[in-house]
């Protein structure tokens, strides 16, 4: 899948795209017609970059409902030819997750499309997984010869009904067809639940491919044949040698570590590290140097392993670099540096957005270490990286380190966040947003008795506006 398009952030598509509390705001606002066409596009082309991670769904569902849109241009996506062309789960999922959101809410016309889709769709299996939260047992038992339908009755497709039942992710429309009276739905779902356990149970029996030999020269030389065939095996390597070295192995570990073959010096790399080995942060230095990208990049996520006093020292070192040890380094310091670390946090963090943007990788340990040091003089980095990020997760950790550091946040981006698509941003605003605004209090009665929110969220709405909260 390609990284989607997002639009700026003073946009009502690209406040949508970003799952930010003023989306829902904006929508509303804007004339209906122009809210539901950005709705659409959101909910049909997935703006998020990790989409098993990201939560739009329940934002979505609930601008549905506020704006009375139907599920007609989904309804269009989801039945479009190219959905038995283009069968990644990042194509429907979201919209099928929308969809379940609705039909808890009480929305017929959504639940009938779930049901619709999973008996003809490409992801039926997601769309089942959704009825088995929603569905009533009449309508699951409805959808059994369907189902089974797409699994004929020969080899191939019992073994594919038997995995199918296996690595279903909610159970419970199998276990309702498995007491099917019928053998052809009843008889042949319990079969399947049978040959899927024994598949597991030999999966676990089998050996998981080649193993190295139990000597310190057997784990380096198999880490680098793996690494030769284009395994990286250099980490499960490092593990190995934690069960196998002794104190006589340590020459020959120092030995790979500073001039080994590729793979066998970051298996050695990572073992010193996680030894704490006194020599581990020189070898380190002198390998994030190494023109062999392996080795410099398994140089510097060894280093971030490190939990010690003199990995903090060296960092403090280190910081400065302009390379991606540097940039480790500043992580580090952000993670488990002190006061005085203060200002190359703060550095690193504006450099991250200058030279990267505010979707740099690094960018969510520095956001988080600027608000665990409360770097106040950070607030105007950490309101930039919230209004233009496009990870709802980023945006979440720059919330919460903008509780920590700037002092209108209660009153400010706090208000919007109660809006958010992430519930843990949602529970934030929850305990922070000032209760003098009639909008904040609404919001929080709203939450408190949406059956579909988080239950983390409820606490912290109900901390602030149950009998014992403290008054606005």
């Amino acid at each position: 899948m390609f990284d989607p398009f997002i639009a700026p952030s003073g946009t009502l598509l690209g406040l949508l795209q970003r799952g930010r509390g003023d989306g829902t705001l904006h929508a509303l606002a804007a004339p209906r017609p122009e809210a539901l066409a950005a709705l659409n596009h959101c909910v049909l082309s997935d703006p998020r970059h990790d989409w098993q991670v990201e939560n739009r769904s329940l934002y979505y569902a609930r601008l549905y409902l506020d704006l009375d849109g139907g599920v007609e241009e989904i309804e269009r996506h989801l039945c479009d030819p190219e959905d038995h062309l283009d069968t990644d789960d990042a194509r429907t999922g979201l919209a099928l997750a929308v969809l379940g959101h609705l039909a808890s809410y009480g929305r017929d016309d959504a639940l009938a499309l779930l049901r619709r889709y999973a008996a003809t769709g490409a992801n039926w299996a997601w769309a089942l997984d959704e009825l088995a939260l929603r569905d009533d047992d009449a309508g699951l038992r409805a959808l059994a010869e369907p189902v089974l339908g797409r699994f004929p009755a020969t080899e191939e497709g019992d073994a594919e009904l038997a995995a199918a039942v296996r690595d279903a992710f909610e159970p419970r429309p199998w276990r309702l067809w498995a007491d099917d009276p019928r053998d052809e739905i009843g008889a042949r779902i319990r079969a399947a639940s049978e040959r899927g356990s024994f598949d597991r149970w030999q999966r676990q029996l089998r050996p998981g491919g080649p193993r190295p030999g139990w000597s310190v020269r057997a784990v380096l030389d198999w880490a680098q044949q793996g690494f030769e065939r284009g395994s990286a095996l250099h980490v499960p390597a490092a593990r190995c040698l934690t069960a196998v070295a002794g104190p006589e192995d340590r020459p020959t570990i120092l030995d790979a570590a500073a001039d080994g073959p590729e793979a066998a010096r970051c298996a050695a790399l990572h073992y010193l590290a996680e030894a704490a080995d006194p020599a581990a942060l020189d070898l380190i230095e002198r390998a994030a140097d190494d023109p062999s990208r392996t080795v410099a990049g398994a140089a510097v996520a060894a280093f971030e392993r490190m939990c010690g006093g003199a990995a903090v020292e060296r960092a403090r070192r280190w910081a400065r670099r302009p390379d991606a040890l540097g940039a480790s380094a500043a992580g580090v310091l952000a993670c488990r540096g002190g006061a005085q670390d203060a200002p190359l946090v703060l550095g690193a963090l504006r450099e991250a957005v200058r030279g990267e943007g505010p979707d740099a990788p690094r960018l969510w340990t520095l956001v988080d270490g600027v608000g665990r040091l409360g770097i106040a003089c950070a607030a105007p980095v950490l309101r930039h990286v919230y209004r233009e990020t496009s990870s709802s997760h980023l945006r979440g950790r720059a919330a919460r380190a903008l509780a920590a550091t700037d002092p209108s946040f209660a009153t400010g981006f706090a208000v919007e966040c109660l809006w958010d698509c992430e519930e843990t941003t949602r529970e934030l605003a929850a305990l922070h947003a000032e209760t003098g605004d009639l909008r904040v209090a609404e919001r929080l009665r709203r939450l408190a008795a949406d059956p579909a929110e988080e239950a983390e969220v409820q606490t912290a709405v109900r901390s602030r506006i149950g009998p014992d909260a403290p008054t606005a």
